[in-house]
C-alpha cells in the first residue's frame, strides 16, 4: 500500500505523521472521502470544493488543490483495485500541545483501501444526543469525530449501521456519516444545511437529480415516514428497512427505488458531475 503524505508516495509502514500533529492532538483538520472505481474518484470536483470551504471554515490556509489531485492520482495508479475508499486529510501540521496552531504548515495525507458494494437496504437507530446547528464546526467535514463514533457504536449494538441525529431544537439532521432523506404523502424531503447538517455530495446530486425538497422536520417526522434513506459517498443511495425496530414494508419503497436508479445511472454517465 502506497500513501501520499507531505509532497511524495511512501510505503505505509513509513508513513508517519508526528505525535504533534494538531490533527492528531486536537482534531483540527478537514477531510473528504471519495468513491473509487477501476480508479477513477466520482465527484472529485464537488468533494475538492467542500474541503477548501472546510478548511477556511476552520481558518487553515487554503489547500493547493492542484496538489491535491496530483496526489490522489499518484495514489491511485499505486493502488489499483476495482472499488475503492480514497480519503483526503488536511491539518493544521505540527503544533505546539493544546490548541493554538503552529507555523510549520499544514499536513496533507492521501490514502486509500480497498471496500465493497453496499447493501441496497440497512437498519438504522436514532441516538439521544444532539447535533448544534450553530456550532463553529456546523456544515464542515472536520475530523473532530469523536461524536460519531461513540453513536455508530450505539448503532453497532443494536445491530444497525447507522444512528441518526437531532439538532438542538428537535429537528431532524443527519446520521454519523450520511444525510438522511425521507418520503411524506409520497414526496421526498431532506433536512436543509440550515439544520446542522453536513452539505454531503450525494445529497446535493440527489436533490438535483429527483427534486427532492429541503425541509424542516421533526425526529419524530421518521415515525410517520413512508420510506426512509440515507446517502453518502460509499452509500449512494441506501434504503432503511429498520428503524429503531420499526419495519419498513417493501423497503427499498418506490421513491427510494427510483432515487437509486436515477442517481445508479446519472453517476454511470458522468464520473465527475
Amino acid at each position: 500500500m502506497r500513501i501520499w503524505l507531505n509532497g511524495a508516495l511512501r510505503d505505509a509502514d513509513s508513513a508517519h505523521v508526528s505525535v504533534f500533529d494538531h490533527g492528531l492532538t486536537v482534531g483540527d483538520g478537514v477531510f473528504e472521502t471519495l468513491k473509487t472505481t477501476a480508479g477513477r474518484p466520482f465527484a472529485m470536483t464537488r468533494h475538492l470544493a467542500r474541503l477548501a470551504r472546510s478548511a477556511q471554515g476552520l481558518g487553515l490556509p487554503e489547500p493547493d488543490l492542484d496538489e491535491v489531485r496530483h496526489a490522489c492520482d499518484a495514489v491511485l495508479e499505486a493502488n489499483p483495485m476495482p472499488l475503492g475508499r480514497l480519503r483526503i486529510t488536511y491539518t493544521g501540521g505540527l503544533s505546539p500541545l493544546g490548541s493554538d496552531r503552529g507555523t510549520a504548515g499544514p499536513t496533507l495525507a492521501v490514502a486509500l483501501s480497498e471496500t465493497t458494494r453496499r447493501a441496497d437496504t440497512t437498519a438504522a437507530v436514532t441516538v439521544p444526543w444532539t447535533r448544534n446547528e450553530r456550532g463553529a464546526l456546523a456544515g464542515l467535514k472536520s475530523t473532530s469525530y469523536a461524536e460519531n463514533v461513540v453513536a455508530l457504536e450505539r448503532a453497532r449494538q443494536q445491530g444497525a449501521t447507522e444512528a441518526l441525529f437531532a439538532n438542538t431544537v428537535g429537528a431532524l439532521c443527519e446520521g454519523t456519516g450520511s444525510n438522511v432523506f425521507v418520503v411524506l404523502d409520497g414526496e421526498l424531503h431532506t433536512p436543509p444545511v440550515a439544520a446542522g447538517c453536513l452539505p454531503g455530495i450525494t445529497r446535493a446530486l440527489v436533490m438535483e437529480w429527483t427534486g427532492a425538497h429541503e425541509s424542516d422536520l421533526p425526529l419524530e417526522a421518521l415515525d410517520r415516514a413512508e420510506e426512509i434513506f440515507l446517502t453518502s459517498s460509499l452509500r449512494d443511495v441506501q434504503a432503511v428497512h429498520t428503524l429503531d425496530g420499526r419495519q419498513l414494508p417493501g423497503a427499498p419503497g418506490p421513491v427510494t427505488a427510483k432515487a437509486m436508479r436515477v442517481f445508479g445511472e446519472r453517476a454511470a454517465a458522468d464520473i465527475d458531475p
